[in-house]
């Protein structure tokens, strides 16, 4: 199951389901699975951050880094969500797909740092929510906690124009930053105030090496 090919884990990813009734509060948006299929494929590929770790999946949604997680080896993978309904959606997804060794958490994110998911994880892996609409700067909230539970790497979508800001604070932070990739994010039509069919958005995939942090 590790040595999955790429093409073989977007076939999978995309028979995910994603949110029935997005909550823009929440910046609600599903990982494309070609997206979610690549980036993960290259964490384990180049970094082997996947296969037998303990890999924690923050703001996990309906479930698609954290199913991809585990179809890449992990031996667990623990998904930490605070939306009930993406919750459900999450459950149903490993249920249907039969998968073993996942499971999800109900809690605000922002507030597992201090509890005993403390450097718990080899890997975190996150899609944050980028700030843009609503949250200004929650993406930074989320990978600053994130690097309370990784004790290897923490992995991390964030938009392309805030590159010079993240290398800033990781540098804060005394962890290892840099962009292992940069991608076009197609975001489809999901609210009412959406104009386009779809838009692309840059965003740079990002690895923290977290092993000599000091937070």
């Amino acid at each position: 199951m590790a040595r999955m090919r790429m093409k073989k884990l977007e076939e999978y990813l995309s028979g995910v389901d994603g949110f029935q009734n997005p909550k823009i509060k929440l910046e609600q948006y599903p990982t494309p699975p070609h997206i979610a299929s690549c980036i993960l494929y290259n964490v384990q590929a180049q970094f082997s951050d996947l296969e037998g770790k303990l890999v924690g999946d923050l703001g996990c949604g309906c479930g698609m880094l954290s199913i991809g997680s585990f179809l890449l080896g992990s031996q667990l993978t623990i998904g930490f969500e605070l939306d009930p309904d993406a919750i459900d959606v999450f459950r149903y997804n490993v249920n249907e797909m039969e998968l073993p060794a996942i499971d999800c958490v109900q809690t605000d994110v922002l507030e597992l740092s201090g509890t005993k998911w403390e450097n718990v994880f080899d890997t975190i892996v996150t899609n944050p929510p980028f700030g843009t609409k609503h949250n200004a700067g929650m993406d930074m909230q989320f990978i600053e906690t994130a690097i309370h539970l990784a004790t290897a790497a923490v992995y991390s979508l964030h938009k392309t124009s805030t590159r010079d800001y993240i290398l800033k604070k990781s540098k804060d932070w005394k962890v290892r930053g840099e962009v292992v990739a940069q991608l076009k994010y197609n975001i489809d039509n999901s609210y009412k105030f959406h104009k386009n069919k779809s838009v692309d958005i840059e965003v740079d995939f990002w690895r923290f090496d977290v092993t000599e942090k000091e937070l």
